[in-house]
């Protein structure tokens, strides 16, 4: 909420899943009749409000990249802002006695920039407080694509591609391919300093996204919830799928991740199709969903992905969890697990069941590894345990993938 003189502006879901904006009185408010300030767009979801001397400024996201505008005070009418390229965007405006605003973007190929906007006159000059941070130049030439792919049921599923310049499509690139879909958190357009690490490389990044998430709405959630949650994997496969078509990869060289609640994505897309990858990381991921109510942080879980105790939701349950469905005598692809010892959302022994069951079922020859991380949490302030924990990951897939720089030599 905005509170201006004497009014208050809120951001509404009520008739509107893909929310408006509203104001009413603060003197005497009235909520179920308030003044609509922002129409709902059917693309475009609100985001965030902020306000300056003489505008309310909105801020949209259709999943893929986002978009702001300004409301005049005094005309009552709503202007784009110009913005200096796509990406996620996130405005504050301090000093409400002017049109002064700080506003900060980022893309999945351009890092966190932040610039001093003039509301008043619509123009951006270098920010007064933070300058973006210095890439080596190989940064530069990373390519960015937004497709949709279609999905199992036909529906569009958003896919975003990044990858160096120059590379051949024709199936020889490693490939990694991450999705989360879950609890209506969308995968948002950020500059991620581990991914295109990778993208450097000469690694396809691929980041899905899934129904289950948040990028289209409470309806895109409710897409891959409790009884549609098989619409997650799913959507990742066919993901996959598009890639190789494509030549991005090959099922010889594409990897796929899922962490914490994505353990569900990743056990099960492994477990559906274990023919489309070479390799898989189930990073402090929820890999037995039929036991995941009995821990710590279980009960908490419940509104999202079910309950055994009732008949329909302990049959889907079923369906998403990993370890109910790997099958002996079938060759998976190399698979590490990681668990924290310290875990309170995901018990360690949620993946250790999972590599368990793989390490005995699997014929394929190719590794299973279960690594624990004694000393942090579901996620850890350590960085040195952060990042030598994801080295450890993407050394695996890589190895496993083929990629030339991380083969054993004699």
């Amino acid at each position: 909420m905005v509170y201006i003189n004497d009014k208050v502006y809120a951001i509404s879901h009520n008739n509107a899943p893909n929310a408006k904006v509203v104001a009413t009185s603060l003197q005497h408010p009235d909520w179920a009749n308030p003044a609509t300030i922002v129409a709902e767009n059917s693309r475009w979801i609100v985001r965030g409000l902020s306000y300056c001397k003489d505008f309310l400024i909105i801020v949209y996201s259709n999943g893929i990249t986002g978009r702001a505008s300004t409301y005049s005070f005094k005309t009552k009418t709503i202007s784009t802002i110009k913005l200096p390229f796509p990406g996620t965007v996130g405005i504050q405006c301090i000093d409400h006695n002017s049109n002064n605003c700080d506003l900060h973007m980022t893309s999945w190929n351009k890092p966190g920039t932040e610039y001093n906007y003039d509301a008043g006159t619509g123009i951006f000059t270098p920010g007064s407080f933070n300058k973006p941070a210095v890439y080596p130049a190989a940064y530069n030439d990373l390519e960015l694509e937004e497709v949709e792919v279609k999905g199992h049921d036909g529906v569009m599923i958003p896919l975003t591609i990044i990858y160096r310049k120059g590379i051949k499509k024709d199936g020889s690139n490693v490939c990694l391919m991450e999705g989360y879909g879950a609890y209506g958190i969308g995968q948002f357009p950020k500059f991620d300093d581990h991914l295109n690490s990778l993208a450097v490389r000469g690694v396809v990044i691929a980041i899905t996204h899934i129904r289950g998430g948040g990028e289209k709405g409470e309806a895109w959630h409710k897409g891959g919830f409790k009884t549609t949650k098989q619409n997650t994997w799913k959507d990742f496969v066919s993901s996959a799928e598009y890639l190789i078509a494509g030549g991005y990869t090959s099922p010889q060289r594409l990897a796929g991740m899922g962490t914490s609640a994505g353990g569900i994505l990743i056990s099960r897309a492994v477990t559906e199709r274990p023919d489309l990858f070479a390799a898989a990381i189930c990073n402090v991921g929820c890999a037995n969903a039929m036991r995941m109510e009995f821990t710590a942080n279980g009960p908490e879980n419940m509104a999202e992905l079910g309950t055994v105790k009732d008949s329909v939701e302990c049959k889907a349950l079923y369906e998403m969890d990993g370890v109910q469905h790997v099958v002996a005598g079938t060759a998976y692809p190399a698979v590490i697990c990681v668990g924290e010892w310290n875990d309170p959302r995901v018990m360690p022994w949620q993946p250790g069941k999972f590599a368990a069951v793989l390490q005995n079922a699997s014929t394929s020859g190719k590794p299973v590894l279960l690594k624990v991380n004694y000393n942090s949490g579901h996620f850890t302030e350590d960085k040195d345990v952060y990042y030598a924990d994801f080295a450890n990951q993407y050394a695996f897939i890589l190895w496993q993938c083929g990629h030339p720089d991380f083969q054993q030599k004699n």
